[in-house]
């Protein structure tokens, strides 16, 4: 693994929070400079809660930071640079929710997303470099939309082939390629 010593690498996890067995959890567990953004206690689908909670992380880093998406957590990141202007080395945008869209049973409504302001979903060009890795069978985003999330947000797309939603009932405990994509983002930098 040759990821840099002086970076702080920050998990962004999505609306399920923190699963013990998430390849977030495992990797943040892997690397001795990882974080996660704290779980919340309350207003958990609080858009405006969740992108505090990610600012409130960032406060308590000094240096270099990598954010490492996934699902809505991407979306958090995305809200955040919409609105907050700290120096972030690059992300990690995994398998991002398409809120925009309805969802599978079981996820919130379009309705519900609406009125806890996740919508409309930024599409301007995020301020730090990122690679956004898109499943082609994600049962949460389709391939062409997660694509144009690339293009919008001026992420490189990475086809991570069939993946599902890159989440424990995926299969996806442990995910090597994560550090591999970590790797290529700050590569690129």
């Amino acid at each position: 693994m040759n990821l840099p010593a002086d970076t702080t690498f920050l998990m962004v996890p999505g609306l399920r929070d923190h699963v013990a067995e998430h390849w977030q959890t495992l990797l943040q567990a892997e690397l001795p400079n990882a974080r996660s953004v704290a779980p919340l206690e309350h207003d958990k689908l609080s858009r405006d809660a969740r992108v505090t909670a990610l600012d409130a992380a960032l406060a308590d880093i000094d240096g270099p930071v990598v954010l490492v998406a996934h699902s809505a957590g991407v979306m958090i990141t995305v809200h955040w640079a919409a609105q907050h202007h700290r120096k972030i080395r690059g992300a990690l945008l995994a398998t991002p929710a398409d809120l925009e869209t309805p969802m599978p049973a079981g996820y919130p409504d379009h309705a519900t997303l609406a009125g806890n302001g996740w919508l409309p979903v930024p599409r301007a060009q995020l301020p730090f470099p990122s690679l956004l890795a898109a499943s082609r069978n994600d049962p949460l985003a389709s391939y062409e939309r997660a694509a144009q999330m690339a293009s919008d947000w001026g992420s490189r797309l990475v086809d991570l082939g069939e993946v599902g939603h890159l989440n424990p009932a995926a299969g996806y405990g442990p995910w090597p390629r994560a550090t591999e994509l970590l790797e290529k983002l700050l590569r690129a930098n």
